[in-house]
Parts: structure tokens; C-alpha cells; sequence
């Protein structure tokens, strides 16, 4: 038996630390009721099988130290019991209406577990509500009933000695041992220790909106609350199952184990039944219910394993050494490993965790469970406890403390609160330099011939053909970019590995069924035209493309183009596929003598399109549900983040995900930030993956031009006519002028709609970008957590008559920064895109709505905000030719992407929004008074009126109408290329110029 308790303390406290570990990445909790019905019944078969192992002896007292110790049961309220008496036998002890005590803990079982998994269901669905977890109390609850059942009624060590004999340190000892409060003072500070250490350690709140118009914010604290309740009846239930005996036959123990198994199952059956009830009358969510999607599956059963293996354990502790002392272990495990963790992940100044506090509640904590244990191992056990954990502290234990206390103390002593610099002004000297060097390698050539060389030198093939046409249009046009058109080939690679003739015929696959939302132009003998079955809406962009188009056709062979009419990319291929495809684009046969021509049957290559469309489609649609897992993430490499892990917890942000592009709370790496295979977060985090309005997608390589797309997929970029024809110009006028950057209000600016994505009635709309950055701009919800600001700290050493000056991050309450940062970023007109009981919420939520506004209104102010939409954001460019300073947030990239730097050209922010407030501050200035102390940071107005007069004058250069046409004259001819039969044999010699 004592091989056994030790294994299942071993399996306990193994598994705690693996569930730590894996709970917060696992995809179980996306169907948690799925989830709950699996687990219950897996961990129901796994305790009946342990069942047959059980020892069937009729004798079933454990030996300890040679003495027997029976079950106490805990209902004998009234009758005191001391420690010093010898146990009764099992034949000497009375179970009053053993059966129905056993049939009534068994339904009280049944029916916890089943309110348990509503609570956890309901919580889950409104994470980002919840607060701190309280879950570290239930041994401190345990130990309180302990008291209240036993130990009061027993002796205490003064009246046993009332002149003790020894030292003072015996004597203490005696009283720390044998005190009725024992249990209780441990288990408080052991709570109180992990409570503290998880709050204080914790990672800052996420921007998922916790609504102040709905009642979550109330109610899922009061879930876990309630949650902490159940689990206490749950677990105490289980412990006088296993400690009760219904007769002394051969069958009595395996039958205690066997009774929790059959709670387990009929649990799973009712909370099944449930189910099945919710899926008959809820026909809108048939296809959620159903559709189980492998990594969910994988997911689930991996966590599912480990949960029965943990829970077999904590059973048989339960059974050896008693409920209390299990959950005391469990409890200091998870608490260990999560603060450890957190410390470990969050060694940067930001987030700004209180690493002292934390140091200091996780000693309190190792105090208090060597405490425990050393108590626990003396005379006084718990009378529940059919055995100690130790007869003796083991000195390896008090190593792995020391260890584990030295640990935390490393990780203590090497956190920093303070910095001796800015990080933006870092960011502003190192985005010089990375514009300087992009300048030097994109316009170095000054002729055709070296034009060609270095394209040749770049993309390891000769030019297409036609490029000297190119080369003068470029020119002609004062173009600043002549050699970098990398976006281009890193758009066109894979499609190198379908034949010209497969690459046609997916052309004409697209654009000749109008359900696929792509429009055909044809280009036939200089000649540019709209494919028939174009939607009227959409007749615009077409007419903006054809006239784009048209200033250079005459150089351009026949071919047939599918433009993409939706905001949303379209073509995402698995990773795997698209890097076999980008090799065989990478391995071809330099061309010794290229024909500088295409080839003369164009015409006859390109299939006619019909006058009556067809119904066959290649494509998907995902409109209204979610993408990131079927489309969003496909591109990324199998092990990455995106593909393995599901960060369902909303309401933390994820620290991980924002590490690798940022410096502090600062969006370091705007490509970086773009690349979403190490962010799971953004799973949640945006429209296209939430809920896209209008989502009609493919995983093969499909030829379509789009005006934007996000990381991983292959749609083919080109300047969006929106732009082009000016649908959102920067017009400035007497009457809305355009004035001097020191005459401009210094409020930030926002108006928009919420069109970002479709919110049809499972409250998607928490998550979009607009709506949270609108959130977090008006302090909507007045309980939401204070904000980081990097602010001047004083210092006076006290060698030194000189003070030094560093900078610490603050934690403003969101309503002190708005007062004194006074943004304007407000919703306008009605709420769009939503459904049921959404389009209320949100009118609640943003109340009271704006009016819209001038578009030429947005001169007045310095800052100017721009967030993504259902896809790219037309007002940047505008933005950016203004006098203004544009803050950009998003995810889609476009096709100038590589020609604008972050904090050279505009302000970049990270899509989570954590650095908004100190961005702003660090531009606009801070003044308030915080925690007792008055806080000033200095306005950086020269910084962000040279950022903002540097973005319009180099969109002067390389943003212009002119510079559109430019590019998408070299993309048509590179794809003129691509679908020529000839490729192989044609382009452009250095010689022919």
C-alpha cells in the first residue's frame, strides 16, 4: 500500500504541473460540453478498470508505523474524538444508514458535477470577464471543516502540559503541532501565498471587451465563486465515498472506487441527454455541435488522457492520505508551476508585473506547505486521513524547496521595472537606419542595362519581356523604386509550379461563375475590357482598374485577370504544399538567349469567357464563421503556435504572442507583427478570423488579384483601385484646411463603422479591432484594468550629487488617461454588420453614437487613427500625405507594404492594442497625479510632427497615382510571363536594351 500512495502522490503532482502546462494551449475548451462528456466518461471506464485492480481483501485498514488507522467519519459532528485514542477497528465502528448516507452522497455527486460543467461552460463563454482564480482557497476550506468537525472537539497541547518541560523551541513546536487552528493557519497562507502569487504575476489584461452594457461582469466572478463551492461538495463527496464502507465483504474497497465511477458516467449520460435536448431545438447551431475539427480532436484526447491519469491519482491520494492533504499538494504544485512560469515568460519590464509581490506570496506559500507537512507529520494528523504523507519530512523535499525558493529568486533579482531609455525613441533612430538601407538597394540602377542586371542579380531570372517599356514608363515618371519589387516575386513564385495552361484555366474557372465574387478584365490587341457577369456594385473598381490599366495596355500581351470583389483574401495553400510550390519557382534554368517577345498564339491560349456563367466552383465559404484554423493559419509551418495551440483564455494578453515583435508595450517589427504563426491569440482577435462577412476561399492555388491579404495566404496584390480613383482623397480646402502641425488639436481621431466583420449573435463583435480599440479609447467598462505608461523615474544617489533620470512603467487608471490624453475615436451612425441580440448589445455598449463626420475633417487633429476593415483601410494613404501623424493597427498588408517603415513614415501599434495609451502619451504628453505622486511625461511634439512630414513626403515619392501604375505594369507583365507556353524561352537580354 505504500508503494501505491506514493505512485498516486508521484502521478498527482506530475500531472498538476503537465495540466498547467497544457490547459491554457488546448483546444478542449472550444466544445466544452463535448470535452466534459468525453472526459467523464474516459475517466469513468479508467476507474472501473482501476477497480479490478483493487485489492479484494476483507481486512481494509492501512498499515502505518505498525498502527491501523480506520475511516472517521466526518458527520459525527457531535462527537469529540481525540488523536491520542486508540483507532477503532472497522468492526467497531457504526455507520448509522449506511446505504441511503452512501445513495445521497452519490446523487449529491451526480448533481455537482453537472451544475460544475454549466458553471465552467458559462464561464468559459465570457473568460474575459473572470477574475483571479480563487481555486487556491479549497484547501483552507477543507482544513476549516476539518476544524469545525474534529479538531475543536479535541485536546489542545495546553491543556495536555500545562508547565512544559524542554525549550521554549519545543514547547512552540508542540503548540504549531498540536493547535486545533493548525490546519487552518497553513492552508490560509498557503491560499493566501497563491492567490497573491498568481494575481500579482499574471499577465496584463487583454483588450477582449467584458461589456459594461451586459451582466458578465458580475456574473462569471460569481461563476467561479460558485464554481469553488462545487468543487469543495464535488471533492468531499468523493472522500466519504472512498472512506465509506457499505459492508465488510471481499468487494467493499473496489466497490468504493467503483461508486465514483458510476457517478462519472451518469453524469456524462444527463449532461449527454442535455446535449442532445440543445441540439433538437436549436437548429442554428447544428453545424457547431456536429463539426469536430481534428485538431480539437487530437487536442481533446491528449488532454483527455492526462486528465483520467491525474484524476486516478488524486483519487488514490484521496484514498491514502485524505482529501485535504491532496488538495494542499495539488494546490502548492499548480501554484509553483504557474507563478514560475509567468516569471520565467515575463522577464522584460513589460508587462509590468509586481515581481516582488510575487516573490514574497511564493515564499509565503513554500513557508506554508512545509509547514503543513511538518505539522501533519506529527502526532496530529488529520481525522480524515487514513495516513501521512510523510512519517518524516524527507530532506530531498526541503532541497526541491530550497531549489524551487532559489528558483524564484533568480528570476526576482534579474526583473527590471525601469529602463534607462525610451523604447520609441530607439524605434525612431533604428527605423532611420532600415529606411537609408532600403533606399540604397532600391534605386541603385540608373539604366536599363543595370536595371536588368540587378534584376537578374535579385530574382535569379532574366526580366520579362518587355521590361525596356518598363524601364521608360518608370522612369518618364520619376519613379524612386526601380529594383525592389519584391512583393511581386514573392506573390508569382509558387504559381511556377503550375503549367501556363493550368494556370489559365483556373483564371477562367474564377471569373465565369459570378457566386465566386471575382471579376474577369480581358486584354486582347491593346485592348482592355470587363468580363461579362460583373456584380453593379462593384462596377467601380473595375472602371478604376481599366482606367489604371489603360495608360500602358499597349505594351501588355493578351491575357484575362480575376479580380478579387470582396474585402476578404481568398487563397490560402497549406504550408507544405506552398513550400514544394515556392522550390520548384526557386529551381529553374537560367535562359542564355531569351526571346524578348511573347509568344504570338497568346490569343488562341486564353479560353473564351461564356455569355451564361456557369455553377461549378472550387472555392469554400466560411462567411459568418470562424477562418483562422481553416484558412488563417494553414500557410504556417505544422509546428508553429498557430497550428498546435488554441490561446482560448480571452481575457489575458498573451505575452508570448507579442515577445518576438516588441520592445516593451511597443510594436517593434511591423512584419513581424504581421506573420500570425506565432500569435494563436489573434484567433479572437479580428474580423477575418472571427466572423468575415463575406468569405469565399480555396486551399489549391487559384490565380486571383486582391488589394490586401494577411499572413499565409496567396492572393496576388495589386494597388486597389479605391486608391487609385480616390474614393477617400486627401483634399484640404479653405474651409477645411490642412493647418501647421503646432495648430492642430492634440486629440487622437477615429470615426468608422463596425464593418470589420459580422457579429451575427454569439457576441464575435467583442473581439474586432474596431470595436475594441473603441472600447479601450472611451474606458467603456469603468472596471477595467489600469493602463502601462513608461514614465520618468528620479533617482539621487547618495554618492553622487547628480540625479539620474530612468523611466518605469506606471499603471494609470484608464480614466486619468483619458482625461488628460482626450482621445475622439467613436462608432458612427448606427451599428452595422450584426445580428440578433448583438446589434442591442453593441448599441448599449457604444452608446451614445456619432454622427459621421467630413472626411476632410481629419486634418484638424495631429493623431490620426487607422484600423483595418473587412480588409485593408482606405484612408491610410490619405493619412499619410497629410500633415498629420497616422497610428496604424492591423493585419492586412498591401502591395506598398515593403516600400513605408514603421516609426520613419508612421506609428505602428500592435493589433492588441496593449501599447495604445503609452504610444500616445509618449507623443502627446502625460501630467497626473498617480498612487500619491505627481507624474510628468513630456510631450514629444518634435518626434511626431518629423515622423508625420516624413510619411507625407516620401508618400509624395513613392505613393502617387503614377507610382501604381508603375507597379502594376511590371506585375502584369511578370504574369504575362507566367501564363505564356514560351516561358521558358522568353524575357528580356541585357544586350536587347
Amino acid at each position: 500500500m505504500e508503494r501505491t500512495k506514493w505512485a498516486a502522490i508521484s502521478g498527482l503532482v506530475i500531472g498538476t504541473v503537465l495540466l498547467c502546462r497544457s490547459i491554457p494551449t488546448t483546444f478542449a475548451f472550444d466544445k466544452p460540453v463535448h470535452t466534459v462528456i468525453l472526459v467523464l466518461a474516459s475517466c469513468a471506464g479508467t476507474i472501473f478498470g482501476l477497480g479490478r485492480l483493487l485489492p479484494r481483501e476483507a481486512g481494509e485498514a492501512r498499515s502505518h508505523g505498525g498502527q491501523q488507522y480506520g475511516a472517521v467519519p466526518l458527520d459525527d459532528l457531535g462527537q469529540p474524538h481525540s488523536s491520542r485514542d486508540a483507532s477503532p477497528s472497522p468492526a467497531d465502528v457504526r455507520y448509522p444508514s449506511r446505504l441511503r448516507k452512501v445513495r445521497m452522497l452519490f446523487l449529491v455527486l451526480v448533481l455537482a458535477i453537472c451544475v460544475r460543467v454549466e458553471l465552467l461552460r458559462g464561464m468559459l463563454a465570457n473568460v474575459q470577464c473572470a477574475t483571479t482564480s480563487w481555486e487556491p482557497i479549497l484547501p483552507f476550506l477543507f482544513a476549516a471543516w476539518d476544524y469545525l468537525a474534529v479538531q475543536r472537539h479535541r485536546k489542545g497541547p495546553d491543556a495536555d502540559d500545562d508547565n512544559p518541560e524542554g525549550s521554549i523551541y519545543e514547547w512552540l513546536e508542540s503548540l504549531l503541532a498540536k493547535a486545533r487552528y493548525r490546519y487552518v493557519v497553513a492552508t490560509a497562507l498557503l491560499a493566501y501565498g497563491a492567490i497573491q502569487g498568481l494575481a500579482s504575476g499574471s499577465s496584463p489584461r487583454s483588450t477582449f471587451i467584458c461589456a459594461a452594457a451586459l451582466p458578465y461582469r458580475w456574473v462569471v466572478p460569481l461563476l467561479q465563486r460558485l464554481g469553488i463551492v462545487l468543487d469543495f461538495a464535488i471533492l468531499y463527496c468523493i472522500e466519504q465515498l472512498l472512506h465509506q464502507q457499505e459492508g465488510r465483504g471481499q468487494r467493499s474497497l473496489p466497490l468504493r472506487f467503483v461508486s465514483v465511477a458510476w457517478a462519472c458516467l451518469f453524469s456524462a449520460v444527463i449532461i449527454l441527454i442535455a446535449g442532445i435536448m440543445y441540439y433538437i431545438f436549436r437548429e442554428q447551431d447544428w453545424i457547431w455541435v456536429t463539426s469536430l475539427p481534428s485538431l480539437y480532436i487530437w487536442s481533446t484526447l491528449r488532454l483527455d488522457a492526462l486528465v483520467c491519469i491525474t484524476i486516478v491519482c488524486t483519487l488514490l491520494c484521496i484514498f491514502h492520505v485524505g482529501v485535504m492533504s491532496t488538495s494542499t499538494i495539488a494546490t502548492f504544485v499548480a501554484a509553483s508551476s504557474l507563478t514560475t512560469t509567468q516569471a520565467w515568460s515575463n522577464s522584460h519590464p513589460f508587462p509590468p508585473t509586481q515581481a516582488g509581490v510575487a516573490f514574497v506570496a511564493l515564499c509565503i506559500a513554500i513557508i506554508a506547505f512545509a509547514t503543513y507537512l511538518h505539522i501533519e507529520t506529527s502526532d496530529g494528523k488529520p481525522a480524515h486521513s487514513t495516513s501521512p504523507i510523510f512519517t518524516k519530512v524527507p530532506s530531498w523535499l526541503y532541497a526541491c524547496l530550497l531549489v524551487l525558493f532559489f528558483a524564484r529568486t533568480g528570476l526576482w533579482a534579474s526583473h527590471s521595472n525601469t529602463v534607462t531609455y525610451h523604447p520609441i525613441d530607439m524605434l525612431i533612430y533604428e527605423a532611420q537606419s532600415r529606411h537609408e538601407a532600403y533606399i540604397n538597394q532600391t534605386s541603385n540602377s540608373k539604366t536599363l542595362s543595370e536595371a536588368a542586371r540587378a534584376y537578374e542579380l535579385r530574382y535569379q531570372r532574366s526580366p520579362p519581356p518587355g521590361f525596356q517599356h518598363w524601364y521608360t514608363y518608370a522612369t518618364a515618371r520619376n519613379s524612386v523604386v526601380i529594383d525592389d519589387y519584391d512583393s511581386i516575386h514573392r506573390d508569382l513564385l509558387p504559381f511556377y509550379a503550375l503549367t501556363p495552361e493550368e494556370t489559365r484555366q483556373r483564371t477562367w474557372q474564377m471569373i465565369t461563375n459570378p457566386w465566386n465574387d471575382a471579376a474577369g478584365i480581358s486584354i486582347r490587341s491593346g485592348q482592355v475590357a470587363i468580363s461579362p457577369n460583373v456584380m453593379p456594385t462593384h462596377r467601380w473598381m473595375l472602371d478604376g482598374l481599366v482606367d489604371m490599366i489603360g495608360h500602358f495596355v499597349e505594351f501588355l500581351p493578351d491575357m484575362d485577370l480575376a479580380f478579387n470583389l470582396n474585402d476578404e483574401c481568398r487563397v490560402a495553400v497549406p504550408y507544405e504544399e506552398a513550400e514544394r510550390m515556392r522550390q520548384v519557382g526557386m529551381t529553374h534554368a537560367q535562359i542564355q538567349r531569351p526571346v524578348n517577345a511573347f509568344s504570338d498564339t497568346r490569343n488562341e491560349q486564353w479560353r473564351p469567357i461564356p455569355e451564361e456563367p456557369i455553377t461549378e466552383t472550387p472555392l469554400q465559404e466560411l462567411s459568418w464563421l470562424r477562418t483562422f484554423y481553416d484558412f488563417g493559419s494553414v500557410g504556417c509551418p505544422p509546428s508553429s503556435p498557430a497550428r498546435t495551440r488554441r490561446t482560448w483564455n480571452t481575457g489575458q494578453l498573451c505575452t508570448t504572442c507579442t515577445a518576438p515583435q516588441s520592445l516593451g508595450a511597443f510594436l517593434a517589427n511591423w512584419t513581424l507583427a504581421a506573420n500570425i504563426c506565432h500569435q494563436p491569440d489573434l484567433a479572437d482577435l479580428h474580423g477575418i478570423y472571427l466572423s468575415p462577412a463575406a468569405f469565399k476561399g480555396a486551399h489549391a492555388l487559384y490565380p486571383i488579384f486582391s488589394q490586401s491579404k494577411t499572413h499565409g495566404f496567396n492572393d496576388i496584390l495589386y494597388p486597389s483601385a479605391w486608391n487609385y480613383i480616390n474614393k477617400a482623397k486627401y483634399d484640404p480646402s479653405p474651409s477645411h484646411p490642412d493647418p501647421p502641425w503646432p495648430e492642430k488639436n492634440s486629440s487622437l481621431f477615429w470615426r468608422g463603422a463596425t464593418s470589420e466583420g459580422v457579429s451575427p449573435g454569439a457576441g464575435q463583435w467583442r473581439g474586432m479591432t474596431r470595436q475594441r480599440f473603441v472600447h479601450l479609447a472611451n474606458n467603456i467598462n469603468s472596471s477595467s484594468s489600469p493602463q502601462p505608461i513608461l514614465t520618468p523615474t528620479l533617482h539621487h544617489p547618495a554618492s553622487s550629487s547628480e540625479t539620474h533620470t530612468t523611466l518605469s512603467y506606471t499603471l494609470w487608471p484608464l480614466s486619468a488617461l483619458i482625461s488628460a490624453l482626450s482621445p475622439d475615436v467613436h462608432i458612427v451612425d448606427s451599428i452595422a454588420r450584426c445580428g440578433g441580440q448583438d446589434c442591442d448589445d453593441q448599441a448599449a455598449e457604444f452608446a451614445p453614437l456619432v454622427p459621421p463626420s467630413d472626411f476632410q475633417d481629419h486634418w484638424r487633429y495631429k493623431y490620426l487613427l487607422d484600423l483595418d476593415g473587412a480588409g485593408f483601410s482606405g484612408r491610410f494613404l490619405p493619412f499619410l500625405h497629410s500633415h498629420s501623424l497616422p497610428f496604424k493597427a492591423g493585419v492586412f498588408r498591401e502591395w506598398w507594404d515593403d516600400r513605408v517603415t514603421p516609426w520613419q513614415h508612421f506609428v505602428p501599434l500592435d493589433v492588441r492594442g496593449q501599447g495604445f495609451w503609452g504610444t500616445l502619451a509618449y507623443f502627446a504628453g502625460l501630467r497626473g497625479w498617480v498612487g500619491g505622486r505627481e507624474v510628468v511625461l513630456e510631450a514629444h511634439e518634435g518626434e511626431g510632427e518629423r515622423i508625420a512630414e516624413r510619411g507625407r513626403y516620401w508618400a509624395g515619392q513613392v505613393l502617387r497615382r503614377e507610382d501604381m501604375e508603375i507597379y502594376f505594369f511590371r506585375l502584369l507583365l511578370e504574369w504575362g510571363r507566367l501564363t505564356d507556353d514560351g516561358r521558358d524561352e522568353i524575357g528580356f537580354a541585357v544586350d536587347a536594351g
